[in-house]
């Protein structure tokens, strides 16, 4: 797995060794892009990654270490700047990931004097820049067009029906609009969603023609919000209605290559996601599913890929599966979000997600490579209501139990919280590994069940 480590790890390892001491906040594992600074002066004379970091991502970390396992060198590029970026400047980039175009051609000056191999983006919105610097530098990329729709959730409904693929009744509106006038299009039960957005934020379920309406109205005030004006443009303008599918949830993920799909891992959401709201709490690998429904779910998620125009890297997938078999709710062309990651880890080494990721952009074979036997399971951990977070008890004793792994809570003493719709994050990740699946979710919700969260009302 970790072929290109030997000639140089010991080197590699002591440095960064040295730089990780220089920063308490990576040991809590809460690291921003910012700190990502000090580890990106590890100049190896091999293959380079620019690496596309949200100053928000948890991801900062993880693809930072599977960098330094792989021997590869980094440039890291964020939406704002670092104040290290001076004195590396073949190392940090900034780039305005909301206007692709802009970032392309920054990124290809960038390139022109530190040479770039691969591209990587870790959110939908750095998926699109990807894609445009891909095509500006000639690299394995997806068609902007296709990340794109990967990211608007109304195109992608779209793009899903012209391919004849099934699909939920959908219909879009104009926000302001009155919902009654459009809710014939779609009938009862009803979801509500912004056509972009992820985590939740904003999709609800109506039942009737009064929760519609109190629907829409929790919608708007949502989208009007000026960072999320900005971050959506157009879609920010739309409300997307959708037939409600019952059934069980899943999420797949999976590696493209010339379109073709490599399944990762099938995650089984047991947590029942029927609204009014559809917080993601737990996901557990490997799938209980039958084999059959597991073979339909990965040739249904590779179609609606196909059927998008994403032809290669990385992508996130989530279905529903009912008497009718799966339906892709959506596809998006990036990893699994947030600290999820750190369920995943493949063949005889335990190597991450991240270095897989990293090693397929280089065009590595990854076709062969395989989820270890162990199950896992990672529980983002709900937000039970809004309010200023002000203590958290139980974290040592939950780690004590059998199976976990882990507990990191990411959110910080006197944050206000909010959970979906409005709220678009979690208090921290559970993680277990055991035998089996049923075990992994088990120890999950046992350890949850041992923190305690005093929230206070933000009104006070």
């Amino acid at each position: 797995m970790r072929r290109k480590r030997s000639a140089d790890k010991a080197t590699r390892g002591g440095v960064t060794d040295r730089l990780r001491t220089q920063d308490s906040e990576l040991r809590t594992q809460n690291f921003p892009f910012q700190h990502a600074a000090a580890y990106c002066i590890l100049h190896i004379p091999m293959h380079r990654v620019l690496l596309l970091l949200p100053t928000t991502t948890y991801r900062t970390k993880a693809f930072i270490e599977a960098a330094s396992n792989l021997g590869v060198e980094l440039a890291a590029a964020s939406e704002l700047p670092s104040t290290m970026e001076p004195l590396n400047p073949g190392g940090l980039l900034t780039l305005d990931f909301l206007r692709p175009e802009l970032a392309a051609e920054r990124a290809a000056a960038f390139a022109a004097r530190y040479p770039v191999d691969v591209v990587i983006p870790v959110d939908e919105d750095t998926a699109v820049a990807a894609a445009w610097i891909g095509e500006a530098l000639n690299i394995p990329h997806n068609p902007p067009s296709a990340a794109y729709t990967a990211k608007n959730k109304l195109l992608m409904r779209r793009a899903l029906m012209k391919a004849g693929l099934p699909v939920p009744r959908f219909h879009s509106f104009p926000v302001g609009a009155d919902p009654l006038e459009h809710a014939d299009r779609v009938g009862y039960p009803c979801v509500v969603k912004p056509a972009f957005l992820s985590t939740s934020r904003g999709v609800m379920r109506a039942d009737n023609d009064l929760e519609l309406v109190a629907a829409c109205d929790r919608l708007e005030k949502i989208l009007v919000q000026k960072d999320v004006a900005r971050r959506g443009g157009v879609a920010a303008t739309e409300v997307l209605l959708e037939q409600f599918l019952p059934g069980f949830e899943i999420a797949i993920e999976g590696l493209l290559t010339d379109g073709r799909l490599k399944v990762l891992a099938i995650f089984d959401k047991p947590d029942q996601l029927d609204g009014p709201f559809f917080e993601e709490t737990i996901y557990v690998t490997p799938s209980r599913l039958t084999k059959e429904t597991q073979d339909a779910v990965a040739l249904a998620t590779e179609a609606a890929a196909r059927a998008m125009g994403l032809v290669r890297g990385p992508i996130h997938a989530e279905l529903r599966i009912n008497d009718s078999g799966p339906w892709v709710i959506e596809v998006a062309a990036r990893s699994i979000g947030g600290q999820c990651s750190r369920t995943l880890r493949f063949g005889r080494e335990l190597a991450s997600l991240e270095e897989l990721i990293i090693r397929h952009a280089l065009q590595e074979d990854v076709t062969s490579v395989e989820r270890e036997e162990l199950a896992a399971a990672v529980m983002m951990i709900p937000i039970p209501r809004a309010g200023v977070l002000k203590e958290i008890t139980g974290i040592e004793e939950a780690r004590r139990l059998p199976g976990i792994e882990d507990v990191i809570i990411t959110a910080h003493l006197t944050q206000r919280i909010a959970p979906p719709p409005e709220g678009a994050s979690y208090l921290g990740f559970i993680f277990s590994r055991t035998t089996t699946a049923s075990e992994a979710e088990s120890a999950v919700r046992e350890a949850h069940r041992r923190l305690k969260f005093t929230i206070e009302d933000s009104r006070q």
